[in-house]
């Protein structure tokens, strides 16, 4: 078999422009036409956008730059170097982890590759609520198109493994109606392991499609570089300052980088983009930075099959369903969406709950283990108002979220679902993800328990990889600090491209949704400041 293309080590080869930040001995000031901070969903596609367009970009990243050789399909290795904290950020209470990834691509690098359009609900809930008229299915259309194209998502033709099988079989003997997932992959090889980086570089997330175009382009590549703070001169951000990471991530090596440029764009997602702007004293006239911060709070039930599951093998998202979604009013109880997720051994025991003897039965059937997620839509309910980043003593950010009473009412009709979807599709046991939950032998006996367990923090194991506002954009600036063209309200040269703008969570795994809006955002920003139409992104 011959060599897999590695396009990181080739583009360096040919004389890319990337700074590793933990390699200088003393302190730099760099300029360019546009500072992009952040390098994931945002920040990937303005990046090409604006290089594209003629412009002289620099991307800043507080993460390393990986490459597909780096990734070998090891949790140990991957969790440390691709994601925010180790894998293992919390909400301030410790009762939600957090996955978010930190390495030149962001989430995108380790994400399963879901791609779903902005639900019509949520873009008429934006328009009706957040005065946003120009985010109609219509308008957004040809933006989700374009990067359709450009990252290659489309049907997966391959059939689903037996851990989307099941969800499959169990939701058709209830007569609940399901469908494919889309993905972004070109030339998958099927092996199910996204979440680690894509060792074949058939995931096509930023890492392997913007960014190498911004930096084919004369874009610049910071690495272990973390956003700081602006420095304003009167409404305009005057520079920006960083700080230089030692090699492996984890603290300051001393040497400070001072950025300046025409505009900055702020992409460094939901929770680190409201925390810069935090701590730089962003105009806040009406205290609304930071709030409304989402997640998708996502519930997890187990079921024991008798047949090999090895949900570790195969595509790890290829069916879903909506109906729980789509039966709830947008405003009225919580619904929340189906899917399943991969099933690899340090993820798996570090979400279920439990401890000793019944814990360690449970993972001596792993091979046998199906799992299921149920995603809850937070945001648009009166009681259901996301959560808030606060900055701890030394800056850094933290996210306070509380689950209110819709959302736990939420959480039990989920794990109810789930458990009589996993025993219609022959589950020998369901064990839902809850601290005083037993392994169930019957769909009765786990409706009976599940409907008496306690809906409480750190006693329902709640985790979410998709975490949304927090810079909400909004046509009114009563209900955002973010104008509608994704320019930060107050500040003349400083815009927002990322999840954060995103007034509510969307109900659907976010990416497609930050590739199309933000692709539509970056193309107004590259005319604006050239003077000319913006250079479209094409598919390679």
């Amino acid at each position: 078999m011959s060599a897999i293309p590695d396009p990181i080590q080739a583009g360096l080869a040919a004389g890319w422009k990337v700074i590793d930040a933990a390699t200088l001995d003393g302190h730099r000031t760099l300029e360019a036409d546009v500072v992009v901070i952040g390098s994931g969903a945002g920040g990937g596609v303005t990046a090409e956008i604006l290089a594209l367009s003629g412009l002289r970009v620099l991307i800043v990243e507080e993460g390393a730059l990986r490459s597909s050789r780096d990734f070998k399909m090891r949790e140990a290795e991957a969790y440390p170097a691709l994601y925010q904290e180790s894998a293992a950020r919390k909400t301030r209470d410790k009762a939600i982890n957090i996955l978010q990834g930190k390495a030149v691509g962001g989430s995108t690098t380790v994400n399963w590759t879901s791609s779903f359009r902005t639900p019509p609900a949520t873009l008429a809930f934006w328009q009706r609520e957040y005065a946003l008229k120009d985010y109609s299915p219509e308008a957004l259309a040809p933006w989700f198109a374009l990067m359709e194209r450009r990252l290659h998502i489309e049907d997966w033709p391959t059939p689903p493994n037996e851990n989307n099988e099941l969800l499959r079989k169990g939701a058709a003997k209830l007569n609940i109606p399901v469908a494919a997932i889309r993905r972004n992959v070109k030339g998958c090889w099927n092996l199910g392991y996204c979440g680690m980086g894509c060792p074949t570089n058939a995931k096509q997330s930023m890492l392997v499609t913007t960014i190498p175009s911004a930096l084919q382009h004369g874009a610049t590549l910071l690495t272990h570089a973390r956003a700081e703070r602006f420095v304003w001169q009167g409404d305009r951000a005057g520079s920006l300052q960083c700080s230089a990471l030692s090699a492996d991530g984890l603290a300051p090596s001393g040497v400070r980088i001072t950025l300046r440029a025409r505009h900055f764009v702020v992409a460094g997602g939901a929770i680190n983009s409201p925390a810069l702007l935090l701590r730089s004293r962003a105009p806040d006239p009406h205290s609304l930075l930071g709030r409304r911060t989402f997640l998708h709070p996502t519930l997890v039930s187990a079921g024991i099959f008798e047949q090999a599951v090895d949900g570790f093998s195969g595509a790890p998202q290829t069916i879903y369903s909506d109906h729980f979604l789509e039966t709830q009013a947008i405003d009225g109880p919580v619904g929340f969406k189906l899917e399943v997720p991969p099933m690899h051994p340090v993820l798996l025991s570090t979400t279920m709950a439990g401890f000793g003897q019944l814990h360690a039965d449970t993972m001596r059937q792993f091979s046998h283990l199906q799992g299921m997620l149920a995603l809850l839509r937070d945001g648009f309910h009166e009681d259901s108002r996301g959560g808030r980043v606060h900055l701890r003593s030394d800056g850094s950010p933290e996210l306070d979220y509380v689950m209110s009473k819709p959302m736990w009412e939420g959480a039990r009709r989920a794990l109810l679902t789930m458990a009589e979807i996993q025993f219609a599709a022959g589950a020998l046991k369901v064990a839902p993800v809850h601290e005083q939950a037993r392994h169930y032998g019957s769909w009765a006996e786990a409706q009976k328990e599940i409907a008496a367990l306690p809906m409480k923090p750190l006693q329902t194991r709640v985790a979410s990889a998709h975490v949304m506002g927090g810079c909400t954009m909004s046509g009114d600036e009563r209900s955002g600090v973010v104008a509608g063209d994704g320019r930060y309200r107050g500040l003349s040269n400083v815009s927002v491209h990322d999840g954060s703008l995103f007034p509510t969570s969307i109900g659907a795994n976010p990416q497609l949704s930050i590739y199309g809006i933000t692709a539509r955002l970056a193309s107004q920003l590259a005319q604006q400041l050239t003077g000319k139409p913006a250079a479209q992104p094409v598919a390679a």
